[in-house]
């Protein structure tokens, strides 16, 4: 089962002080503005560096899970995940570099505290970067999708849980035994 990282409060103030040791989640999807921010950086500070791939889009898609925003991101540079407040939220401002074991349903992941200029601190997790350079963009917008539903699915236990031995070596091993002992 997963957990949920933050209490939920009866109000969210509109306006967060900077000196907060609070901020607010969003009551509306923030995929839009991780694109227009994300859009930014690539303009401001990514095009120029060698690994920075040029046809690829900046694509976000977000999913409320558990009261919070669980999204994955692409941009020219990378793949991650993405964790952000959601609505009626109030998260603890931490230091940006420091690190958190969240368990969602696809298992257990360690998130990063970064910030972007205009929504704030958010939880990352870099899943792929920099991009594959034979990635197309048609790839990448349907990696996207298949990510954030890979991320909300449960996983699957083989073997020792369930008592059977999946492996291939054990699989023919049996198979010889079997036909040994009915000879």
């Amino acid at each position: 089962m997963a957990q949920s990282i933050v209490n939920e409060v009866e109000r969210v103030p509109e306006i967060v002080p900077e000196t907060a040791q609070e901020f607010a989640g969003f009551a509306t999807n923030p995929a839009p503005l991780l694109v227009a921010q994300y859009e930014r950086i690539a303009k401001q500070e990514m095009q120029a560096l060698p690994f920075y791939h040029a046809t690829m889009p900046i694509v976000a898609e977000c999913v409320l899970f558990e009261g919070q925003w669980l999204g994955c991101v692409l941009t020219p540079w990378m793949l991650s995940v993405v964790l952000l407040p959601g609505p009626d939220q109030l998260w603890p401002v931490r230091s940006s570099g420091d690190r958190l074991a969240l368990q969602i349903p696809c298992g257990n992941m360690t998130f990063m505290v970064g910030e972007l200029p205009d929504s704030g601190q958010l939880l990352a997790c870099s899943l792929m970067s920099p991009l594959d350079p034979h990635l197309g963009a048609d790839e990448g917008r349907s990696l996207v999708s298949s990510t954030l539903k890979m991320l909300l699915s449960l996983p699957v236990q083989q073997g020792a849980s369930a008592g059977v031995d999946l492996g291939r070596r054990r699989l023919f091993g049996a198979a010889r035994k079997a036909a040994v002992v009915s000879d």
